[in-house]
């Protein structure tokens, strides 16, 4: 399961950004930031443009990160991923068939190691590595885990991109539309 070989992953932090994505060749795409008033007709206007929903758990307002949204994010929204640094949400979202990312800071050691235990736990789909500017972590991350690593934050290059590709990331999420522009030639 490799996001059906889409390497760039457009990021939408808000409306008009999500408005943009909708009409780009892209079929994955993040949801960042909204509130979650909005989140049932945002995704009634992805299906209805045949776009994959990944929803950004942890940011969206006015949303807790515990059971019941889980609950109301795999019943009520059932985007095709949930991206949160909780376990408890991504665990909920593999066992109702909802791609499960693990967003995993790289700030120390320290972190790291508690990420891993995480992700023992959690066993998610994907880890997701902010920010996605040490190509290193990915492939150490990856031969650790032996899950998929998607890699944000920070990237701001194209040879940023392409050097965490190069270094064993899947995917690449992003929020900066002229890297959307870059890559959407090759969806």
């Amino acid at each position: 399961m490799n996001f059906n070989d889409q390497q760039i992953i457009p990021a939408a932090r808000t409306i008009k950004q999500f408005d943009e994505i909708l009409n780009s060749r892209f079929e994955y795409i993040v949801l960042l930031e909204v509130h979650i008033s909005s989140l049932m007709s945002i995704k009634r206007e992805a299906d209805r443009n045949g776009k994959k929903l990944i929803i950004h758990a942890d940011l969206i307002h006015g949303l807790k990160t515990d059971n019941f949204a889980a609950d109301f994010l795999c019943n009520d929204i059932r985007p095709a991923g949930i991206i949160s640094t909780r376990s408890n949400m991504l665990i909920k979202a593999k066992s109702r068939g909802i791609i499960a990312i693990q967003r995993v800071f790289l700030i120390d050691t320290i972190a790291l190691e508690k990420s891993f235990s995480m992700i023992e736990s959690a066993k998610p789909d994907y880890i997701e590595l902010l920010p996605g500017i040490i190509p290193s972590m990915i492939s150490e991350v990856h031969q650790r885990t032996k899950i998929p690593v998607i890699t944000g934050g920070l990237v701001r290059t194209v040879e940023s991109i392409e050097e965490a590709l190069s270094s064993g990331a899947v995917a690449i999420t992003t929020s900066n539309k002229e890297l959307w522009e870059n890559f959407q030639k090759y969806c």
